[in-house]
């Protein structure tokens, strides 16, 4: 009788990349779809999702069911169990209102995961709750333009940026979320694995190239200003949108986007045909317009929220820009005239 062939049972291959994911309650799906997904099609050959590569893990206090904000619940595969066993560790935020408070158990983890000189990567809005760990002293944050005014009112003593899709400084890694989430987890999968794994991911999505780090964030399309190609002036129209009632002067936006005024103006009138000013008080006019036609603000309020001295400031410029007074711009889109009539 022929002897029976024996073989050895395969040795488990140790994953290139270990993932852990706190999705926190109102979390937003996309950031972490496209996170773990991007790294499921690393992981295997074709779409098979066998965590051969990578090996991720959606963690939660308890292993409790969590919310996200589109209402959709996911269950966890564990609980917080030890950041060691992961190469990062990833909290993924979602609304800031009406959002349960992060509890000290979760805080305490994170701190632990720092201490043992885990990377900790803030998706969405995770960076707050890096921040309110006590994890980001000292460190830059990436946030969405949409939320700069919230980070900075919570931790006014804090770096933050709000102009580029994610941010690496040292092993704290912040992402706004959204596509971002794609091409941060991209961007692990290159370094971890190769650039050949990372692109895969990238085309089977559909996505036809990876996104730098400091690409800038797509600029809110407003004031026909969605036209502009320079990284340097996209920025800028997002720092002047975001921070419009600081009357930033143009060596103020230089310094944000690291030109110089000089530089700055010029890249402006190659791009958009117009001074970093004149794009500024576009941006202004068109904001006092809509608080006009879509609130009962008083014109003080409103200047004050544009970046006018006073109320007087702000009449003068808007008649100058509109030919007429707030006033009689508001009588007239109230009742349908055309904002064009006669004072």
């Amino acid at each position: 009788m022929p002897k029976a062939e024996t073989r050895a049972a395969p040795v488990p291959v140790r994953p290139h990349l270990r993932v852990a994911v706190l999705p926190l309650p109102n979390f937003t799906m996309l950031a972490l779809a496209g996170f773990i997904d991007t790294l499921r099609l690393a992981a295997d050959e074709g779409d098979r999702s066998r965590q051969i590569r990578c090996q991720w893990s959606v963690l939660s206090e308890g292993r409790k069911l969590v919310k996200a904000s589109n209402g959709i619940v996911v269950q966890p595969n564990d609980g917080l169990i030890d950041p060691q066993t992961f190469d990062y560790v990833v909290v993924i935020g979602g609304t800031l209102h009406g959002t349960e408070q992060e509890t000290e158990t979760l805080l305490a983890y994170l701190r632990a995961a720092a201490a043992a000189g885990i990377p900790l990567i803030g998706l969405c809005n995770g960076v707050f709750t890096l921040a309110r760990a006590g994890l980001m002293q000292g460190r830059r944050a990436c946030v969405s333009w949409f939320h700069h005014v919230d980070y900075s009112a919570e931790f006014p003593d804090l770096p933050l940026v709000s102009d580029r899709m994610f941010l690496v400084d040292g092993n704290r890694i912040t992402c706004p979320g959204g596509v971002g989430s794609v091409h941060l987890a991209s961007w692990l999968v290159e370094r971890h694995l190769g650039p050949g794994s990372a692109a895969k991911g990238l085309r089977i999505m559909l996505e036809e190239a990876a996104i730098p780090a400091e690409a800038p964030q797509p600029a809110p399309a407003v004031h026909g200003f969605a036209q502009a190609r320079d990284p340097r002036v996209r920025r800028s129209l997002l720092a002047i949108e975001r921070l419009l009632d600081q009357r930033l002067s143009l060596a103020d936006i230089a310094s944000m986007v690291g030109s110089t005024p000089r530089n700055l103006t010029r890249l402006f009138v190659a791009d958009l045909g117009m001074t970093p000013k004149a794009a500024q008080e576009v941006i202004r006019m068109g904001r006092v317009r809509r608080l006009l036609s879509d609130t009962q603000w008083p014109i003080a309020h409103i200047a004050a929220e544009c970046g006018f001295t006073d109320a007087s400031h702000l009449i003068k410029r808007f008649r100058d820009f509109e030919g007429v007074t707030p006033v009689r711009y508001r009588d007239q889109r109230s009742s349908g005239v055309g904002e064009n009539g006669a004072d």
